[in-house]
């Protein structure tokens, strides 16, 4: 790529329609005007770098036609694109196609929409990532909401602490042994800030500590899972200082009791605002002093609160619509996930030597999700699972996607879908992805992992022709000399062999391979990238030296010597898409 302009925080737009208030490594954090609709926007560095790769080469494209060319081009989440307006406008000032702005002698940040930001989202859609890097360097204080949460968890309370005090007789005299005073612990009442009010002095304090034409420091007030609490009983009256006015700061202050102004007047002593002619002429009268002397609470421009949501918590307190109108809310779509460096992240879901596409699975099971339940709450976000070098294991797996999957999101729907088919005709249910172990330990069953996996037709990484060679070194045959393949239709008729392929073909010209070949192009498996049932030959099946072959039924070529995991899953696949109910032992 060519030399351009690396576009930094404070960069503006000549017309105004977007600026650049923040960034980090992988986004810029732009405030946007377009069409009446004003907010803040992620953009992705890397999303940004397509765009001026196109406009270099088409410099009179419109906004529409790049985000006609590049979507599904790119390996970048297309919901981005919805974007291309203000992407298109930042390329372009980047190629020096828009003249740059930059606005250093700023002293205030104008922006009411920013200072209270709701990112609400699907679970794993990487809420709190985001803010950890749009915050990262920066003054935070962070707080979760839960059921008990309330005013004073939240603002401040006094609460029982201990202190030392030195002992006394009758007569009120210290008490002195060996030339010391005696010492005992007291419990006294005090009233200690909680996470609003720490968040609230320090601000203040950075107000204090600024020249008077300079910016403050930021001080962030994170909230996570903001509406797992009572909102309504939790910021009581400070609901009424989430108004701001065009320069960020409160515009309706609010009296304080005589407890929490004593709290403030000694938090704020000794202090002094460089900046308080300009922020006295906001409201006409001598607030700062105020401020200082506890007497009233007003949010300054530097404050920010911001939260997380998880739209699939069933809240026990639903958000009003009056509080919901303070906050600008950014919804964080399910995409692919990114290193730090914007390198996409390759996921596996990691059962025993096998490894199955953690994206693959995501998109398949959201479908699930959305066509069962008719919503997008209850849909997974890639970072749902923490990963071991980027594998999940069956044990997280298990622990936190399934019981996710069966307890919160088709409990309520049932578990009737071909997803949910056991090998032998009967429901999947959560006890079967476990057994006891020895002293009772609850130990994962690897072959109901896969079975749900295949239900749903994810991808598979694991090297197909490895474990073929390990695998068919042993048939593994059972007491009555066949092989433990076997496959039970629903007329009672069971199909055994002596060897695992002998089972895996009879079963296939049972069920009639023309009833197979109209979904052939939904069996994933292959083998030196040739498909395990197709109606012609391949050159790499034909002149192979690892030991696979074709066999052919009816005009069509099986290819010969995978291993019996692969045999079982084909007609389990076959089985869940012809709808034959099958059941497939291995």
């Amino acid at each position: 790529m060519s030399e351009y302009t690396i576009l930094r925080k404070n960069d503006e737009s000549t017309n105004g329609q977007i600026k650049i208030v923040d960034e980090d490594r992988l986004c810029y954090i732009v405030e946007s005007t377009s069409k009446g609709a004003h907010g803040l926007r992620t953009i992705s560095k890397a999303l940004l770098k397509e765009y001026i790769e196109y406009f270099k080469k088409k410099p009179d494209a419109s906004a529409n036609d790049a985000r006609n060319d590049l979507s599904g081009l790119t390996s970048i989440d297309k919901f981005e694109y919805g974007y291309t307006s203000t992407l298109a406008l930042m390329a372009k000032m980047a190629l020096g196609y828009e003249k740059i702005i930059y606005n250093s002698s700023e002293i205030t940040y104008n922006n009411s929409y920013s200072h209270q930001i709701i990112f609400y989202g699907a679970p794993g859609t990487g809420k709190s990532y985001t803010i950890n890097e749009a915050t990262r360097n920066e003054s935070v204080i962070r707080t979760t909401f839960h059921p008990d949460s309330d005013y004073s968890t939240f603002v401040g309370t006094y609460k029982p602490t201990t202190i030392q005090v030195t002992m006394r007789d009758v007569s009120g005299h210290k008490i002195i042994e060996n030339g010391k005073e005696i010492k005992e612990d007291r419990i006294i009442y005090e009233f200690v800030n909680q996470a609003f009010l720490q968040a609230y002095i320090q601000a203040w304090k950075f107000y204090a500590q600024t020249a008077s034409e300079a910016e403050p420091q930021k001080q962030y007030l994170i909230i996570e899972e903001i509406n797992r609490g009572n909102c309504a009983q939790i910021f009581g009256d400070l609901f009424q200082l989430l108004d701001r006015n065009d320069a960020g700061f409160s515009d309706y202050p609010i009296y304080t009791d005589n407890d929490m102004r004593k709290q403030l007047l000694k938090a704020f002593e000794g202090l002094s605002i460089p900046q308080a002619e300009k922020i006295n002429d906001l409201y006409g009268r001598n607030v700062t002093e105020q401020v200082l002397k506890g007497e009233i609470l007003l949010l300054p421009d530097n404050l920010y609160i911001w939260a997380t949501m998880n739209t699939s918590d069933q809240s026990l307190f639903p958000v009003d619509s009056a509080f919901k109108r303070r906050w600008e809310w950014k919804y964080m779509p399910i995409g692919k996930g990114y290193d730090e460096s914007g390198n996409e992240l390759s996921w596996n879901i990691c059962i025993g030597t096998s490894k199955y596409s953690w994206w693959s699975f995501l998109e398949k099971i959201n479908l699930q999700i959305s066509s069962t339940t008719n919503s997008e709450d209850k849909k997974l976000g890639f970072f749902f699972c923490k990963t071991n070098n980027g594998c999940i294991s069956a044990e997280t797996f298990v622990g936190k996607v399934i019981f996710y999957l069966w307890n919160d999101v088709f409990k309520d729907y049932g578990f009737d879908g071909t997803i949910f088919k056991d090998t032998d005709g009967g429901t999947l249910s959560f006890d079967k992805f476990y057994k006891a172990g020895q002293n009772g330990k609850a130990i994962v069953q690897n072959d109901k992992v896969e079975l749900f996996l295949n239900n749903l037709n994810v991808d598979t990484i694991y090297n197909d022709i490895e474990e073929d060679l390990e695998k068919n070194d042993n048939e593994e045959i059972d007491n009555n000399g066949n092989s433990r393949l076997k496959v039970l239709f629903p007329d009672g008729s069971l199909v055994v062999g002596k060897t695992r392929f002998d089972v895996y073909i009879n079963a296939i010209k049972k069920i009639g391979v023309e009833q197979i070949a109209p979904i052939i192009k939904n069996l994933k498996y292959s083998r030196l990238g040739c498909p395990m049932i197709s109606p012609n030959k391949y050159e790499e099946i034909e002149n192979n030296t690892q030991g696979y072959s074709y066999v052919e039924a009816n005009g069509f070529y099986f290819i010969k010597g995978m291993n019996g995991k692969t045999m079982r899953n084909i007609l389990t696949t076959i089985s869940n898409e012809l709808n034959l109910n099958l059941k497939v032992e291995y």
